[in-house]
This record gives C-alpha cells, sequence and structure tokens, in this order.
C-alpha cells in the first residue's frame, strides 16, 4: 500500500467517531461539533463546515444546511491552512482523491464578507444603522449610546480620531468594550446601506444589532483577531500601533473628503 494511503487509513481510524455530521441544523439540537485539527469539542457556531462536493471537492459550508455528512474546523485561517497541509479533510472523508482548492482561505474569508454585508444590510431594514458624521456622533454622545463604530476601511485618520475621542468622552475606560468595525471599504457600505459615500457609521440597538456583531465577530476571528470588541484607536487595518483601547493620531487617508459629507 501507498505511504500516504497507510497515514490516510490509520489517522482516519484516530479521528473521533463522530467527527463527520449532518449539519447545525439537523440532528441533536445544541450539540457540541469536533474540529479536526485541534480534535476538540466545541460550538459550532465558533467553526466551520465543510462536506464534499458532486466534484469530490471540499467545498465550506457557511450556513452549516449543505446535505452529506460534514467535518468541522476551528474558524480560523491557521485551523483551514494545517487541515488542509495535512490532509485532514481527506482522512475524515476518507477520499484520498479529496480536492481542497489552494485558495480556501481566501474563498471562505470571501464568504465572510459577503455575510456581513449582509447583516449590514438587514441591521440597516431594521433601523439600527446611523451614517453621517454628525449623526454618528451625536448617537456616541446620546444616552443610550452605540453597540459599534463602523468606518470605512478607507476612512480618513482624521475622521476615525475625532469619533474615537467622542467615543473616549462617552465610555472613559469602557471604550474597549465598543467595537469598531472598519473591514468593509466605503464602496462596500454604500452597497450593503444602499446610500452614496458612506464614511462613518453606528451600530445602535435593535432587532438587527446581533446578528451583525456576530457576522462581524466570525470575520474578525477568521482572520486572526480575537472574539473581543475592535480597536478604538484611528489607525487603519494592518498597523502595528492600533491597539484594542487606544486612541491615535496618524495613519493615511484614501477616502477623502469633510466628516459631514456623507457616511
Amino acid at each position: 500500500m501507498d505511504p500516504t494511503m497507510q497515514d490516510d487509513a490509520r489517522d482516519a481510524d484516530a479521528l473521533p467517531p463522530d467527527v463527520l455530521d449532518a449539519g447545525a441544523g439537523r440532528g441533536r439540537a445544541n450539540a457540541e461539533r469536533t474540529c479536526l485539527v485541534t480534535r476538540q469539542a466545541g460550538k459550532p457556531d465558533r467553526m466551520i463546515r465543510f462536506v464534499l462536493g458532486p466534484d469530490n471537492e471540499v467545498v465550506p459550508d457557511l450556513r452549516a444546511r449543505l446535505p452529506g455528512r460534514g467535518a468541522w474546523v476551528t474558524a480560523t485561517r491557521a485551523a483551514v491552512a494545517e487541515a488542509a497541509k495535512k490532509r485532514l479533510f481527506q482522512r475524515a472523508f476518507r477520499q484520498k482523491d479529496a480536492r481542497v482548492a489552494p485558495d480556501l482561505a481566501d474563498v471562505i474569508e470571501a464568504g465572510l464578507r459577503d455575510d456581513l454585508r449582509q447583516g449590514f444590510s438587514l441591521a440597516n431594514k431594521a433601523g439600527c444603522v446611523v451614517t453621517g458624521f454628525t449623526k454618528v456622533e451625536s448617537a456616541v454622545d446620546s444616552e443610550t449610546g452605540v453597540k459599534a463604530l463602523v468606518h470605512a476601511s478607507d476612512a480618513s485618520a482624521d475622521g476615525r480620531r475625532k469619533l474615537a475621542q467622542a467615543l473616549r468622552r462617552r465610555y472613559g475606560d469602557a471604550i474597549s468594550r465598543i467595537p469598531v468595525i472598519d473591514d468593509l471599504s466605503g464602496e462596500e457600505l454604500d452597497m450593503a446601506l444602499g446610500r452614496d459615500h458612506v464614511i462613518h457609521a453606528a451600530l445602535v440597538a435593535g432587532a438587527g444589532t446581533a446578528g451583525l456583531l456576530a457576522r462581524w465577530r466570525r470575520l474578525h476571528v477568521f482572520r486572526g483577531g480575537t472574539a473581543t470588541s475592535g480597536r478604538a484607536g484611528t489607525e487603519p487595518p494592518g498597523s502595528d500601533a492600533a491597539l484594542p483601547d487606544a486612541v491615535q493620531d496618524g495613519g493615511t487617508s484614501l477616502r477623502t473628503g469633510p466628516p459631514e459629507a456623507g457616511g
């Protein structure tokens, strides 16, 4: 027998017997799933389900609704990459010829971004999204406050800084509990909210709030972040200076224009 086939068979036998299941919407309610990589059981909403497609390709099932037996992996890029590198999908499905796309992690991230855009659309329809610099600032200063602050990823550093200062005035040391969402470009926010030139927005309490934040956290964690709130500072994504509860100056601006103009 080929050494690779021997390894696959041996490791498949070592996998937990319940490593494959019928999906989050089927079977036992609230049942935990076992990650192929860590071999630890966890909540389905913190994992990604995979199934085998008709062409024997491993397909991410982000909503856990596709038919067939599925395998689960902790919802991070690192875990997905390790599962592919160690041929864990082939071993779990007992299909040595199962194909894993080289850009599988990118496909998943694109799907999570689409999911986040849909979350913004649903939250907006529920009246949970406030846009426009002045309105956002007023929402931050209001008695009820905001559940999250939103910047276009290409928003100016000046607008970020001013709203971060407003958050600091309103929440003080508790500012780190307010997520700062800046994963989508201005163009993506425009499309999701059905408005033009959205730069800054705020998420307020309402029916669509929890769903949007859950979608954002899933994308954030997949990219390597934590499940806690986002940056309260002004630096765009990728800056080493952007700490979770820091208000900072600097950064470059691609989406310029006065803060009061548009979102």
